[in-house]
């Protein structure tokens, strides 16, 4: 068997020894020329090492593992992999002829000015005050935004920004939802999580061929204050300020231009169409 390895910051072919061991495996680093070259892909780092990868492993339509080693790893605890440890299981699985590949969808972003150009996501799209904190935390050293920098980063922000006003078009079918609002965060999920553990799409399922919208409207900041806490365990969703829907696509506009993070990493600015390509993604899991 090849296998492509693909190391983000932080990790080198020393993290390999774990897998390396007892197998029979041909290792190649770097991202193969085609799909003809290796028959799978072991990718070291977190949600931003994934991100920057995803149209070539979409390109490529081989198995990907993930091995958490990221300052967030928000993709591998949606695909319960946790730990080196979880994916050492995973891929002994894999090498053993276990059936424990799946298909999973991803989110699409396409800026409305380029539609030749499709972003791919793995866990999160967002706007509003996510992509300030986005922002803030890719300042910080490694070390401090693999320990809690998401939420570092968040506190000082709640009593600072002030809602936007938004308007999402949800295409459903034939037929055309508008929703125009003052808007503090949009997330779109293709999972469940993001910032390293909140849950603020408690109900994604990346293979329903869906993505889960929470939108949160204009909020005192003492209430945003309390309402934080809650999205780590997916509580959010009964405060009347957040609404959460399901759709395949939707567009994003707003007054002035808006920041697109997606998977913690600028995209780019609204306008823009985000939707979902289903199976786009072969993942090994435990």
């Amino acid at each position: 068997m090849r296998v492509a390895t693909i190391f983000g910051l932080g990790t080198s072919p020393a993290n390999l020894q774990p897998f390396r061991a007892d197998s029979a495996t041909q290792w190649i680093e770097g991202v193969p020329a085609s799909s003809a070259d290796a028959d799978a892909i072991l990718i070291f780092g977190g949600d931003g090492t994934i991100h920057r990868h995803l149209p070539a492993m979409v390109r490529l339509r081989l198995p990907v593992l993930v091995v958490p080693a990221g300052s967030g790893n928000d993709f591998a605890r949606a695909l319960k992999l946790r730990s080196v440890r979880d994916s050492v299981q995973a891929w002994r699985k894999f090498e053993s002829g276990a059936c424990n590949v799946r298909a999973i969808d991803l989110g699409t972003i396409t800026e409305t000015s380029d539609r030749d150009t499709k972003h791919y996501f793995a866990c999160v799209a967002g706007c509003g005050l996510d992509t300030a904190v986005a922002r803030s935390a890719n300042r910080m050293p490694r070390w401090l935004r693999s320990h809690g920098g998401y939420a570092l980063s968040l506190l000082p922000l709640l009593f600072k920004l002030p809602a936007l006003p938004m308007r999402f078009t949800y295409s459903k079918g034939e037929n055309h939802e508008e929703v125009e609002q003052l808007t503090l965060l949009a997330a779109f999920a293709n999972t469940q999580y993001y910032g390293d553990g909140m849950r603020i799409a408690p109900q994604a399922d990346p293979t329903d061929g869906k993505l889960d919208v929470c939108l949160i409207s204009t909020l005192d900041p003492f209430r945003l204050f309390c309402l934080f806490p809650t999205v780590y365990f997916g509580r959010h969703l009964g405060i009347s300020e957040v609404s959460y829907s399901k759709t395949e696509h939707l567009r994003v506009e707003s007054s002035a231009p808006q920041e697109i993070y997606a998977d913690g990493e600028y995209v780019c600015k609204t306008p823009v169409d985000i939707g979902v390509e289903r199976g786009a993604l072969k993942v090994i899991t435990p």
